[in-house]
């Protein structure tokens, strides 16, 4: 009897051990991890019912995780050693993605092979989350910058939305103090102390705050100088105001106190939340910086999926990102109307969707106009240290524009990255 207890008892544990190893292979839930219920995590979900259409047992498990949480988790877990804390898959700030890959290279499963064809986006938006060579996430939000004005205000000043196209920032500025002079109000606006259009138009040369093997390239940027110039000129001459904060920021377009904005298309939703402004508004491409490999397009913002290197269901966490995200147009024709989630997945411009006109701009298609932006966009390189060189230098503009001299500024921003770098 004692035999055949002990016999029966190890078979009952191998049939159990047989039954976890089952339902870890053959799981067909996921858990992700993302930020903004009316945007992301309204989008995940919405891809989880286009994958359900050809797995309708396929579930998902989206907790809501703010962009902050996401990096504190994934660096603790990493740092512990435990990556079983972490979901099957997280998104991720484009501008912090290699920044985590080059720090926690185990975190990150690499999805190269993982049957997402990478051409099939813009290629700056594809090296946020590309080292060595490596492909780790999958490109989701468009942070294409776009060139956003008040058509009744130009015509006031008798211009139109086509002498703002294909121009340089000389023909820019010019045109703005020209709008200024006549109408009173200034042509765009931005927040005292933040980087952010400088590292627009910075982009848009193709340049970075680092070069390409990752060393620091600040005090002898001579595009980063320009471009610092030209933000400083308009401050003075007031094409450009600086506001305090971002609801300062929002109002100064969405109120009428100026002509329109430079920003990711993600401004959109702010702009149209002024429903007494519909059918005013056009938009265009950027102004260029008149140097050698400038262009009229850049990027501010986004962010793309990644794949946990630790979850137990990668195949299935890889196949449904490839088949909704990084293939499916009917994807995101689905989740633009209702939360102006704008596909960098460049099949999805051509969609009869994205075709729409916009009344509220006029009757501009301007999904596929700027879907078509995201496609001309330099990459730039950013690196362990984006962040850091990026409030260094926001720190050296707000000098600049109080009248210090432009060289010493930068100087100081390098030393300081440099120090933090170790260098």
């Amino acid at each position: 009897m004692k035999k055949l207890f002990v016999l029966m008892l190890a078979l009952a544990l191998m049939f159990s051990s047989l039954t976890v190893v089952s339902a870890e292979t053959a799981s067909n839930e996921l858990t992700v991890w993302c930020w903004d219920p009316a945007f992301n995590i309204y989008a995940m979900n919405e891809a989880a019912k286009v994958y359900q259409e050809s797995h309708p047992d396929f579930k998902l498990n989206v907790v809501e995780t703010p962009w902050e949480d996401v990096q504190t988790k994934v660096t603790t877990a990493a740092m512990s050693g435990d990556l079983s804390t972490l979901p099957d898959i997280f998104l991720c700030q484009d501008n912090a993605f290699q920044k985590n890959v080059i720090n926690y290279p185990d975190v990150f499963a690499d999805l190269t092979s993982g049957g997402v064809d990478f051409t099939q986006f813009p290629a700056a938006k594809v090296a946020y989350s590309v080292v060595d060579g490596k492909n780790y996430g999958v490109p989701f939000d468009n942070g294409a910058t776009i060139q956003a004005m008040r058509t009744d205000i130009l015509q006031q000043a008798g211009y139109t939305i086509k002498d703002l196209t294909d121009i340089t920032w000389d023909r820019f500025i010019e045109i703005g103090k020209d709008v200024k002079a006549k109408t009173g109000l200034p042509m765009i606006s931005g927040q005292a102390g933040a980087p952010d259009m400088v590292m627009i138009m910075l982009q848009s040369c193709g340049s970075s705050l680092f070069n390409t093997d990752g060393t620091l390239n600040i005090k002898d940027n001579a595009a980063l100088k320009k471009v610092i110039g030209y933000y400083a000129e308009m401050v003075k001459d007031g094409v450009c105001v600086e506001t305090n904060g971002w609801d300062g920021y929002i109002a100064t377009f969405t109120t009428g106190k100026c002509t329109g904005t430079i920003n990711g298309c993600w401004i959109l939703g702010s702009i149209q939340t002024a429903k007494d402004q519909s059918g005013k508004w056009a938009l265009t491409n950027i102004p260029k910086v008149d140097i050698d490999g400038g262009t009229n397009y850049s990027n501010n913002g986004g962010s793309s999926w990644a794949v946990s290197a630790s979850s137990k269901n990668f195949k299935l966490a890889n196949d449904f990102l490839a088949s909704t995200f990084g293939g499916s147009v009917k994807f995101y024709e689905t989740i633009l109307p209702s939360s102006g989630a704008l596909a960098t997945y460049l099949p999805a411009g051509k969609s009869d969707v994205y075709n729409q006109p916009s009344e509220f701009f006029g009757g501009q298609k301007i999904f596929a106009d700027i879907t078509a932006y995201a496609a001309k966009v330099p990459s730039n390189a950013t690196g362990v240290y984006y962040y850091e060189a990026r409030d260094a230098v926001g720190n050296a503009i707000t000098q600049v524009v109080g009248g210090a001299d432009i060289d010493k500024a930068l100087a100081e921003a390098d030393a300081t990255v440099s120090m933090q770098m170790g260098a």
